[in-house]
């Protein structure tokens, strides 16, 4: 079916769940870990997704603020709900400072397209790890140590992981039956067949809301220890990554006006203000997470209408049961989405071709890959492509 510019088909709904393989085990483990609610936290990526959907009219991706959740789930006795909470209050003011005053496209300036390309590339790397990570573990399911199916001593879920990336392989250019549609499906009915749902009570309905007002120890301790290590990603994936992606992608033309730095940093900014009135998980968009709609069969913002929509009802209908429903696809199949998002961006490293543009995209790959920090790589690529500039040097 096609309204307007969106389309509400299988192929779009397949695309719109490219992104769980980063979605579910980051929000999983803050809920976990750090004590958000449920219903808090997908009520925000919901709404974040169908309304991104609506103003872009693209599949623009909704993911956790990866920085913050991974130092929010390795460090949970110093970062409590008022500090993330905190968190998405002064990040969120400060996109949209950054956004309404323009000083975003003058920090544009300094993403030149090979600096761009080596973020991607080192995102898309990353991923690749990940994914491939997620694959060779031998726990079937996340948050479920322990728990490893077996096949003459042989665990499953890499077994899984092997024939899921076959069948993705097969099935990428088809619209009868879309690659991501089809293996979500089976992790699910994989998941069940194993119990990931057993002995779980069906209780519907949202869980509790939690209204944190974060003090100035909350505030002092959210810049400190989680925006400022964010801001470096954010604005080079999220908002320049994520633009300069959408038009490689979608074209420079009437289709991807909208995706502008100030429009990307003005729909986070305020997302992420929702994130601090309701103690949600703070959240973004990301080059990464477009590639994995895209790389799926996502064309159109109803694919974020349809995955948001799925959201909500997991949020209010389903929130009490929600991380077992989520937690039931097994790791492998979390894994091959992963792996095929991370090349799908990786390889937008092809339209570069001047070999020192070349050395300055690998220079930050490979510092993102060895120290996991997008803002030393991003600043190392700077610097290095300004040194072969002014020396003149030849690489």
């Amino acid at each position: 079916m096609k309204v307007g510019s969106y389309r509400f088909d299988r192929v779009e709904f397949a695309g719109s769940l490219g992104d769980l393989g980063t979605l579910i085990p980051l929000s999983v483990g803050m809920i976990i870990i750090t004590g958000l609610k449920i219903t808090s936290v997908f009520l925000i990526v919901g709404l974040f997704y169908i309304l991104a959907g609506i103003y872009y009219r693209l599949p623009i991706p909704v993911q956790p603020l990866k920085v913050v959740a991974a130092i929010a789930i390795a460090f949970p006795g110093k970062i409590t709900v008022p500090i993330i909470s905190a968190t998405g209050f002064i990040f969120g003011g400060i996109l949209l400072m950054l956004a309404w005053t323009g000083i975003i496209d003058w920090v544009a300036k300094f993403f030149t397209k090979p600096v761009i390309r080596g973020i991607q590339l080192g995102l898309g790397l990353i991923l690749l790890n990940k994914g491939i990570g997620f694959i060779q573990d031998p726990n079937l399911f996340i948050q479920k140590e322990g728990m490893i199916a077996a096949i003459g001593g042989i665990p499953m879920n890499p077994l899984i992981g092997i024939i899921g990336g076959i069948l993705v392989l097969f099935l990428l250019s088809s619209k009868r039956f879309p690659a991501a549609l089809v293996i979500v499906a089976i992790g699910a009915v994989i998941g069940v067949t194993f119990g990931a749902l057993k002995g779980v009570p069906f209780d519907l309905g949202p869980t509790s809301f939690e209204y944190a007002l974060p003090c100035v120890a909350d505030l002092w301790s959210a810049l400190f220890l989680l925006v400022i290590p964010q801001l470096p990603l954010t604005l080079g994936n999220a908002i320049i990554g994520t633009s300069d992606a959408t038009r490689s992608m979608f074209g420079d033309g009437e289709e991807t006006k909208r995706a502008t730095y100030r429009g990307f940093a003005t729909s986070m900014g305020l997302a992420n203000l929702g994130v601090g009135f309701l103690s949600g998980m703070p959240v973004c968009h990301g080059a990464g997470g477009l590639a994995a709609h895209y790389r799926f069969g996502a064309r159109t913002g109803g694919s974020n209408v349809m995955i948001g929509l799925v959201f909500l009802i997991i949020a209010l209908v389903f929130g009490k049961i929600a991380i077992n429903l989520l937690s039931a696809i097994p790791n492998s199949i979390l894994g091959v989405l992963l792996l095929f998002a991370g090349l799908e961006l990786a390889l937008l490293l092809r339209d570069v071709r001047e070999r020192k543009d070349l050395f300055v995209a690998f220079t930050i790959a490979g510092i993102s890959i060895a120290t996991k920090n997008m803002g030393i790589a991003f600043v190392a690529g700077i610097v290095v492509e300004r040194l072969i500039k002014i020396r003149k040097l030849e690489v």
